[in-house]
C-alpha cells in the first residue's frame, strides 16, 4: 500500500474534535474503530464527560434519576486526551490551530467541530438572573431545576410550548405542581408540527390541569427584595404569581468562537456539505474541518437539498459516524449524511414520535386512528409527495412511513390504510404559522438581513 497523506494521518496524525457531547464521543469512537491510531483530543466547555440530554427532562425532573447519572455509554476505549472545562475560544485556519479560553492552543491535521446548541436565554440579564429563574440544557440545568421543583413551588411558569417545555410543563403536573404554559404562539408544538397537531397538544395539556395561555407573552420578571422571582407581567395586562420561572424559548447555536476564523458559521450554524466538510465564509469548502450534530447545517437530497440543521440524538450519532468515516477516507470512499430525521417525545402519558420534516409539510391526513382518542398518525404532503409522520401512541406504524418519506411516496396516500377514520380521507391544511408574519408584538420586525450587522437584541413590546 502506497504511504499517502492519508495513510500517514491515520497512523500519526492528529484529530481535535470540538464538543465532547454526543456527536463528539460518537466520532472518535467511530475514529478509533477505523484504525485511526494518531492523536485524538477532544475539547469540551462543560467538565463532565459526554452525558445523555433527553432524560434531563424526563427522568430527572420527575426524580427517578440523578443528572449525575446520566453518561453516554461507550462503545469501546478511545485513548484520548481530553481537555473539559475549557471552551474553544478561537480557530486560526492557516496555522490549524485551535485557541482555548486559558489561552493554550491545540494543533490539529483534522478537525472536526461538534460544538451543539445552548438554551436561549431570557432576554433581559438582570430577571434571567433572578433566584427561582431556570433554562434547561446542560447537566447543571437539569440538577438545579430538579431541585427547585422537589422543594414544591405554589406555581411554575414555563415560557414557551415547544417540546422541552411541554415535557418540563408534563414533569410539573406528574408530580403534583400548578403549572402555568405561556406560549405566543396558537398553541403547543405548533412550530414543529403545525396547527392541527398544536390543537391536539393544547388539549392534552388542558386535560391533564396544565394553565395553558396561547397568543401571550412574557413582558417582564419581577423579583422580591431577596432577588428571587415572585411574578411575571404577560402582554394581556395579567400578572402571573410564581416562583419558580423556566424560560424554554429554543436553542442558540454555539458558533460565536469562530467569528473570525474565515469559516461559514453564523446564528444558523455552520454550513457544510453532504459529506459533512465545513464551508468557509467564501462558500469553498474546506478538506480538513468537519461539522457534525445540532450545529452543522447540511443540504438532503430527500428534502430539496435544503440546508438543514436538526437538532435531533439519532441525527447527531449519524453525522458523526459519517463525518468520522469522511475524515479517514479517499475523496471517492466519502459518503453523504442522508439520515431521515427522526424525533421522539414523551409528555402527558403519550408517546410523540416523528419521521421526516413535517415543517415542510403544506398539508396532513390523519391516516390512522383518531385525534380525539389521542392515538392516530398524521402524514405530512408537500409539492404532490409525502415529507413527513408524526405518532401519537402509534410508532409501530412510523417505519412504514419512513420508507414513504424515502421513496418519495405521492401525497395524498393512493391507497387505504388499517384503521383510517371517516376524517382522514382528505387532507387538510397543515397550519404551520407564516414565518413572514409576526406571531407576538414586536417593537422592531427585521425585514432584510444586512451582512454587515453581528447582534440582534429583541425587545418585548411594552417591556
Amino acid at each position: 500500500m502506497p504511504d499517502t497523506a492519508l495513510e500517514q494521518l491515520k497512523r500519526s496524525g492528529r484529530i481535535v474534535v470540538v464538543g465532547a457531547s454526543l456527536a463528539g464521543l460518537r466520532a472518535a469512537e467511530t475514529m478509533r474503530e477505523k484504525g485511526f491510531a494518531g492523536s485524538l483530543t477532544l475539547i469540551g466547555d462543560e467538565p463532565y464527560e459526554p452525558y445523555d440530554r433527553p432524560p434531563l427532562s424526563k427522568s430527572v425532573l420527575l426524580g427517578r434519576a440523578d443528572a449525575d447519572r446520566t453518561l453516554l455509554p461507550r462503545r469501546r476505549a478511545l485513548d484520548a486526551e481530553w481537555r473539559l472545562g475549557v471552551p474553544a475560544d478561537g480557530l486560526d485556519m492557516a496555522a490549524r490551530t485551535v485557541r482555548l479560553a486559558d489561552g493554550d492552543t491545540v494543533p490539529y491535521d483534522r478537525l472536526l467541530i461538534a460544538t451543539g446548541v445552548r438554551a436561549r436565554p431570557w432576554p433581559n440579564e438582570a430577571e434571567g438572573e433572578l433566584d427561582g429563574v431556570f433554562t434547561l440544557r446542560t447537566r447543571d440545568d437539569g440538577a438545579a431545576l430538579a431541585r427547585a421543583l422537589a422543594a414544591g413551588p405554589r406555581r411554575v411558569l414555563v415560557i414557551g410550548a415547544g417540546f422541552t417545555g411541554s415535557e418540563i410543563a408534563s414533569a410539573c403536573r406528574e408530580r403534583g405542581l400548578e403549572v402555568t404554559v405561556a406560549e405566543r404562539g396558537d398553541g403547543p408544538l405548533v412550530g414543529a408540527l403545525g396547527g392541527v397537531i398544536g390543537a391536539v397538544a393544547a388539549e392534552l395539556q388542558r386535560e391533564h390541569g396544565v394553565d395553558l395561555r396561547t397568543g401571550i407573552m412574557v413582558t417582564g420578571l419581577e423579583g422580591d427584595a431577596t432577588g428571587r422571582v415572585r411574578a411575571a407581567h404577560l402582554s394581556d395586562g395579567t400578572t402571573l404569581e410564581c416562583d419558580v420561572v423556566v424560560v424554554s424559548l429554543g436553542a442558540q447555536r454555539n458558533t460565536e468562537w469562530l467569528t473570525g476564523s474565515g469559516l461559514g458559521a453564523g446564528p444558523r450554524g455552520i454550513a457544510c456539505d453532504a459529506g459533512c466538510r465545513a464551508f468557509d465564509i467564501r462558500g469553498i469548502v474546506t478538506d480538513d474541518i468537519y461539522v457534525a450534530g445540532d450545529v452543522a447545517r447540511s443540504p438532503h437530497a430527500l428534502f430539496g437539498y435544503q440546508f438543514l440543521s436538526l437538532e435531533h440524538w439519532g441525527n447527531a450519532v449519524a453525522q458523526a459516524e459519517t463525518a468520522a468515516h469522511n475524515m479517514l477516507s479517499e475523496s471517492t470512499e466519502r459518503r453523504p449524511h442522508l439520515w431521515v430525521p427522526a424525533f421522539w417525545s414523551s409528555q402527558f402519558g403519550v408517546n410523540i414520535k416523528s419521521v421526516g420534516v413535517p415543517s415542510m409539510g403544506t398539508e396532513i391526513m390523519i391516516a390512522q386512528g383518531s385525534r380525539a382518542e389521542r392515538r392516530f398518525t398524521g402524514v405530512y404532503g408537500y409539492q404532490g409527495r409525502v415529507i413527513g409522520a408524526v405518532t401519537f401512541d402509534n410508532s409501530r406504524w412510523l417505519q412504514f412511513y419512513e420508507q414513504q418519506i424515502e421513496a418519495t411516496a405521492p401525497f395524498p396516500l393512493p391507497f387505504t390504510t388499517v384503521d383510517r377514520r371517516s376524517d382522514g380521507h382528505k387532507p387538510m391544511p397543515a397550519d404551520f404559522p407564516d414565518p413572514s408574519v409576526p406571531t407576538h408584538g414586536p417593537t422592531i420586525t427585521l425585514s432584510g438581513y444586512s451582512p454587515a450587522d453581528r447582534r440582534i437584541t429583541f425587545t418585548p413590546a411594552g417591556h
